[in-house]
């Protein structure tokens, strides 16, 4: 498990290969991740967009944005985690995710960048 904390926010990520597929003739590298968001803070934040750098070993690197998570814009209490599962297709055995996710804080009006830490997404079979 990867971890990080910016501004009493912690971001823990977990990550698993879940198989090759084919896509137009090409075979892709599928992988999944679950992400928790855990507000350390004394104050309510809420996710509100996120951006994402996916490094691939056979790619460019593909960037994405846009708003919450799986469709959600999650209020994070104090104390209190968000969790939520996700997934990549890359098309090399090898790569890598990191990012930032824009929150904001109800108790001071204020938007902040809580960073994704880099992740390695790795076939199994490419690191004997």
């Amino acid at each position: 498990m990867t971890t990080q904390i910016t501004s009493n926010i912690k971001i823990s990520v977990s990550t698993s290969y879940e198989g090759t597929y084919y896509k137009a003739d090409q075979m892709l590298y599928a992988f999944s991740y679950q992400i928790t968001i855990e507000n350390l803070s004394s104050d309510v934040v809420q996710l509100q967009t996120r951006h994402w750098n996916i490094f691939d070993s056979l790619n460019d690197i593909e960037t994405v944005d846009g708003d919450g998570v799986v469709g959600q814009t999650p209020i994070i209490v104090p104390g209190e985690k968000y969790i939520y599962s996700s997934g990549c297709m890359l098309k090399g055995t090898l790569g890598a995710m990191n990012g930032f996710y824009t929150m904001a804080n109800f108790s001071n009006n204020t938007i902040f960048k809580v960073q994704i830490p880099t992740f390695k997404l790795v076939v199994p079979f490419a690191v004997n």
